[in-house]
């Protein structure tokens, strides 16, 4: 089971429980007032009321915040319930009804929800999560470039040091220098470490692949920290983390696709989408510019400076020209 099945799992109760006891709240409802950009008034809008939901982690509150103010803009009517506590809980107030549109990662739903086997390449796994989930009465708007993946990441000096882009190049290095920090699952689990240095040639055990010397186990938290102090080459992280760019890591390629794809996409109820199909071409001028590069810098902001994920969503849209500030 991957860690964020488990997750999810152990999250279960507790978040239905939420839900059933107390309907879907925000936890911070908090949404600076927003004019026209390039979204623009949409006509009827006014008459149609959304409500928008995300999980409660920062890459979610800065994506629920840029559709509230998207929505917003172009006039409908929205409830903020982005901040809902768990993956389980968001996905149930889909399917019951209690949100209308959140963001979701496709990865996601289709190993976690639909207890599928990852797809490494995005259109396919997003094909497969729009198809099953029409029968949910869920449509999947296209996703976007970012991919909140599984990845490994290198730290200053060894990105320096050892010149490498890709994951398949770890094999071109001399045994001595395929060190890796993992969290003890990633190191055991059957779609883990060891499968991942086999699919790129360099078993684990194996000394001419990576010895099992060459492996250290970590809490996940550590991990950043200890790859951008050389405390190995190559850490585990996943690859929009804003600690990425607060540390200066490198993250490889994975160029042969072993992990999964977590592409983001716009998720609305269908019954919401026929009622007002235009709510897909608010996303259409969004989706498309939301890459890992963009949301590493983004999470930062929350999670390194401490900015609110409302005020991070805003400076960025009002940068792009998607929506203005009242009195701008």
């Amino acid at each position: 089971m991957s860690r964020r099945t488990r997750l999810l799992a152990a999250a279960a109760a507790a978040s239905a429980a939420l839900l059933a006891a107390c309907g879907l709240q925000p936890a911070t409802g908090y949404v600076p007032a927003v004019d026209p950009g390039s979204i623009t008034p949409v006509d009827g809008a006014e008459d149609v009321a959304v409500t928008v939901g995300s999980k409660n982690f920062s890459e979610q509150l800065i994506l629920g915040k840029i559709a509230v103010l998207a929505l917003r803009a172009a006039g409908f009517q929205v409830t903020d319930s982005t901040n809902i506590p768990g993956s389980v809980a968001s996905r149930e107030g889909q399917l019951a009804g209690d949100v209308d549109m959140g963001w979701e990662y496709t990865g996601t739903a289709w190993v976690a929800y639909m207890g599928q086997t990852g797809i490494p390449d995005r259109e396919q796994q997003w094909r497969a999560v729009h198809e099953a989930d029409l029968e949910n009465g869920l449509t999947w708007l296209p996703p976007a470039p970012m991919n909140n993946t599984y990845g490994f990441a290198m730290g200053p000096d060894a990105a320096a040091g050892l010149g490498i882009a890709a994951l398949s190049q770890v094999a071109d290095l001399p045994v001595e220098e395929r060190t890796f920090c993992v969290e003890s699952e990633f190191r055991s689990r059957d779609d883990g470490l060891e499968p991942m240095l086999e699919h790129y040639g360099i078993p684990l055990g194996d000394p001419a692949g990576v010895p099992a010397e060459n492996i250290k186990v970590m809490d996940t938290g550590a991990i950043y920290a200890a790859t951008a102090a050389g405390a190995c080459n190559f850490g585990e992280i996943f690859t929009t983390d804003g600690r990425i760019l607060a540390l200066d890591l490198t993250v490889l390629d994975d160029d042969e696709q072993y992990f999964p794809s977590y592409n983001v996409a716009a998720v609305v109820r269908t019954d919401t989408l026929e009622e007002a199909p235009q709510i897909a071409e608010v996303f259409e001028s969004i989706t498309p510019l939301l890459t890992d590069e963009l949301l590493i810098d983004l999470n930062a902001r929350v999670d390194v400076d401490g900015e609110e994920p409302a005020d991070v969503a805003l400076d960025w849209m009002v940068a792009e020209g998607l929506v203005t500030a009242p009195g701008a």
